[in-house]
């Protein structure tokens, strides 16, 4: 019908071949690839491993604590841009705060040392804390994106609870938001809403639900993310 964006399956015929790589992981949520062809992985659980050879690193230490409640835990972790002369990493996890069952979304920073006998992250930083933090298990988002001119995507969800959701469209709550950041954490100064009175100088976006997939258009350099939606609702999204 005129107007319809609705995506019905479409049949490629295309043959793909499935390879095992490695077994044994647990929820699995995210991966990079290192510049030495090892990939490092993210499960949910909180263990951070690198991948070689077909074999587990034992957990990288020296990551904060995690709260693997729900759809929480270890999430998204990618390069610095300049990880072959800095080997920072950057990682996102729910965060526990001090308040038995209150969370959120937080985003950390570390040099990684790549020793096979104890792989860990040294100097490590958090760099950004979602607000506000509630009790909830559910909706962190989070993926991050490096943007062309090296500042950090974060996207988040809206914590699915009421409370939550009434703050997606709000500007002075982090919670359903793309928020963009420095590598360091610190505000950009072209944000879109830096220096308006009530607004969160890092938001870049409002009105998300739960976003868990984003990446740059590899032409255009704008960012698209994927909605997770509700009763088959999914997005795809241009954040312009």
């Amino acid at each position: 019908f005129p107007g319809q964006t609705d995506a019905p399956e479409r049949k490629s015929n295309v043959a793909f071949d499935v390879v095992t790589v490695v077994e044994g992981l647990q929820n699995p949520w995210s991966l990079a690839f290192l510049p030495n062809g090892k990939m490092l992985v993210t499960e949910r659980p909180g263990r951070l491993r690198v991948l070689a050879d077909g074999k587990l690193s034992t957990p990288v230490t020296g990551l904060p604590a995690v709260d693997a409640r729900g759809q929480g835990g270890l999430l998204d972790v990618a390069l610095d841009p300049n990880f072959a002369t800095n080997n920072l990493i950057y990682w996102s996890y729910a965060e526990p705060r001090d308040q038995p069952g209150v969370n959120n979304t937080a985003v950390a920073r570390g040099k990684f040392v790549d020793d096979a006998a104890a792989p860990r992250v040294e100097n490590v930083q958090v760099i950004y804390h979602q607000t506000p933090s509630l009790a909830s298990t559910l909706h962190f988002g989070s993926r991050l994106v490096w943007g062309r001119d090296g500042t950090l995507f974060v996207t988040q969800g809206d914590r699915s609870i009421t409370e939550g959701r009434m703050q997606s469209q709000t500007m002075d709550s982090g919670l359903g938001k793309i928020d963009r950041i420095n590598a360091d954490g610190s505000i950009p100064k072209d944000n879109p809403f830096v220096g308006k009175e009530g607004v969160r100088p890092e938001i870049w976006s409002i009105g998300h639900r739960n976003i868990q997939s984003a990446a740059l258009h590899p032409t255009t350099g704008e960012l698209w993310e994927v909605e997770h939606g509700t009763r088959g609702g999914d997005e795809l999204n241009r954040v312009l």
